[in-house]
Formats: structure tokens, C-alpha cells, sequence
């Protein structure tokens, strides 16, 4: 089958690899109708991981089921289906609490797996053909058949319960003023989460002009931070105010103002987006914090954050009795709602999609996702 290949730093390269096969009676494979490429994949694309060539990327996959085991009970061939990019098992520990983000069965050693990340485990990524699926009773949400919503449902995989998330993680409430740090895919549905849970007033933070005019148009008060401190521009509106919860959807590649949008050029302060939630929240108030943070950064701009060792504000955040809660999104918790509100029409998440193209053309798909250029700020990879 076809598929997309790390090669090395800033290098994808479409090839034919091997299909997928049934490995255990409770597997299934799915020919992918869909699948996205998603701002995590750059992590590894710039080379900021120990990803090593010849991984399969692609964790945000839907399609159709091509083949069942024996022991799946709930699919069938022809099924439509979305998987949550965790991988889980649904009976260990804390997938029976809810978190299957950090299923202890499926990755040995470590807490959560996904499909085509470096370190989540040995499953093939989904920006392929076709897509090895274990445990499948468990991870398939089964759709609606035939292609309506195809958009919207491929969202389901990821940045839509991760935008979510974040708002959960925050514990954003009706009549609530809110601050979300980047407006790429996730920061956007951060703030549509947001404005579905009823929140009055959503601050947008980002550079890329692109992002803050979709931020715009979900109602959403854009704030360039090349134009000023975020933070006080926000308290300018809201007359010295700051807000009461805040989301951070950029993760330890935060850039530095009047630096470029580009991952692989921008300068970096990778701290820089922490502090200022700290800064721009009332007291009292929540940080939600999905933004993707590693233990380990090759690509670190010093030492401790090659470790991951940041510097926080800790004494402000403390004397503030600010709140925080952070971790990748257990997106089961969330798809099968949010499901049935696209279905609904309460929900239409796939306005964030700017480009669905082949799978073949991956490679350039890559490069202007990268480089923010064209245009591209979500794309769908179709074989």
C-alpha cells in the first residue's frame, strides 16, 4: 500500500510499504477514506523527536472496515469509522476510569498509546491505505454511512475532543471570559468548545493572520501578539481586567513576538505562553493546558528545555490560587457526543479545514503545513 514515510528532518516521501494484517482475533483493518495531518506530525517532521526514518505517520484516521476478527462483536465490513488517535484497550486501569489516553496494555513501559507517534507504541500510522486497528470493538466509533460530514467526522479523531479538552481542563462555564493561546487547529477548537459551552467573551492569541481571521469568524476577539504583550491587550478591553480561565494550545514550540509563524524557523520561548496564562487569569480562575509539552527536546533552545524544564511563575500562580490541569485529551470521553452533535447540525467543526488533498501529495502538503504558507492550516490527506 501507499503511505507516508519519515525519511529524516523536514523529509516525508509517499512509498509503498506492506499492508497491514490481522494480528489478533480482536483486530480490524480500515481502508482509510481520511486522514489528517496534524500540527503533533511536525514534531516529528522537524526532526524535534526520536522519531527514526521509516515510521508511518498518521494518527487522525477514518474510513470504512475492510476485514474483522474473530473475535470483533460490534463491526462489520462496510462499517464507516473514526478512531480516537489513543490507542487503549478498554479494561486496564485507567481505561476503566475513563483515561484511555494513558492505557498501561497497549505500550508497554508507558501510559497511552496512538497510531504512527514515535514512542506511543508499534502502530502503523493511518496516513496510508489502509490502517491496522486492535482492540476494535473499543477504539471505532462507528458513523453514519455514505460520506456526509466527512470533514467534520475525520476532526473527531483528534483536534476536536482535544480543542474540547482543553476547554474541560479549564472547567470553562456558561457567561465565562476566556483567553485561548493559538488559533492552529487546536486552538480553534478550543475556542468553538468554548463558545459551545457557553462562554460570553473568547480572547484568540496567535500571529498568523490566516488563524485570527478564522478566529474571527467564530466570534472569537482575535489578539495579535506581534502588535503588543497579549496579556495587556487583553486587559485593555476588559478595562484592567484579566479573564477567568485561559487555554494554552501551543506547547513548547511557543514563539517569540515578531519571530516568524514558520515550526521549523520561528525563534522559540518555550515558556513564554505557561507565564502568560498565569499573568492574563483572575484569581481564583483555571488554565487548561492540552498544548503538547516533552520531557525530552532535541531541538531545545537551552539546556532545561531540552529536558523539558521550564520556568514558571509558580509563587504568582500560587498567590493567584489559580487552578491547572494539563495532559493529551482521553478522546474517547468526548467523540461519541460530539458525534451525535455534528449529526445534530448543534456542531460543524470542519470549517477548520483549509485543504483536502491526495494522499499523494503529501510531501508538499508537508512543507506548506510547516511553513504556514498557502493557506494551509488543516489538511485532510485522502488516498
Amino acid at each position: 500500500m501507499r503511505a507516508v514515510v519519515y525519511k529524516g528532518p523536514f523529509e516525508v516521501a509517499v512509498e509503498n510499504v506492506p499492508d497491514p494484517t490481522l494480528k489478533h482475533p480482536n483486530d480490524v483493518i480500515v481502508k482509510i477514506t481520511s486522514s489528517c495531518i496534524c500540527g503533533s506530525d511536525l514534531h516529528m517532521y522537524e526532526g524535534r523527536t526520536a522519531a527514526q526514518p521509516g515510521i508511518v505517520f498518521g494518527h487522525e484516521n477514518m474510513g470504512l472496515i475492510q476485514e474483522v476478527g474473530s473475535a470483533v462483536k460490534t463491526l462489520k465490513v462496510g462499517d464507516r469509522v473514526v478512531m480516537p488517535f489513543n490507542v487503549a484497550c478498554g479494561f486496564c486501569k485507567n481505561c476503566q476510569r475513563g483515561f484511555t489516553g494513558f492505557c498501561t496494555t497497549v505500550n508497554p513501559g508507558f501510559a497511552g498509546g496512538a497510531y504512527g507517534y514515535v514512542s506511543m507504541g508499534p502502530w502503523g500510522g493511518g496516513q496510508a491505505e489502509y490502517l491496522q486497528v486492535p482492540f476494535a470493538d473499543f477504539n471505532c466509533l462507528p458513523l453514519p454511512p455514505g460520506s456526509e460530514f466527512e470533514s467534520d467526522f475525520a476532526l473527531l479523531a483528534d483536534i476536536f475532543p482535544t480543542g474540547y479538552h482543553g476547554a474541560v481542563l479549564a472547567d470553562v462555564s456558561p457567561g465565562e471570559s476566556v483567553a485561548v493561546f493559538g488559533a492552529g487547529p487546536v486552538g480553534i477548537m478550543a475556542a468553538y468548545s468554548c463558545a459551545i459551552r457557553g462562554a460570553a467573551e473568547i480572547y484568540v492569541v496567535d500571529h498568523v493572520q490566516e488563524r485570527l481571521d478564522k478566529a474571527s469568524e467564530l466570534g472569537g476577539i482575535p489578539i495579535n501578539f506581534d502588535k503588543g504583550d497579549p496579556v495587556q491587550q487583553i486587559k485593555d478591553r476588559r478595562g484592567g481586567e484579566g479573564v477567568d480561565k485561559a487555554i494554552d494550545a501551543v506547547g513548547y514550540q511557543a514563539a517569540a513576538p515578531g519571530s516568524s509563524a514558520a515550526g521549523g524557523e520561528q525563534v522559540e520561548v518555550p515558556n513564554i505562553v505557561l507565564n502568560q496564562l498565569i499573568d492574563v487569569v483572575n484569581p481564583t480562575g483555571a488554565l487548561g493546558i492540552p498544548g503538547l509539552y516533552v520531557p525530552t527536546d532535541p531541538g531545545g533552545v537551552d539546556e532545561n528545555a531540552k529536558r523539558g524544564a521550564l520556568s514558571l511563575n509558580f509563587g504568582q500562580l500560587f498567590e493567584k490560587g489559580l487552578r491547572l490541569a494539563t495532559g493529551q485529551c482521553n478522546v474517547k470521553r468526548y467523540n461519541a457526543y460530539l458525534r451525535d452533535m455534528i449529526i445534530a447540525g448543534k456542531a460543524k467543526p470542519g470549517f477548520v479545514v483549509s485543504h483536502t488533498v491526495s494522499l499523494d501529495e503529501a510531501t508538499d502538503a508537508y512543507v506548506k503545513f510547516d511553513k504556514r504558507i498557502d493557506g494551509y492550516t488543516k489538511v485532510i490527506l485522502t488516498p
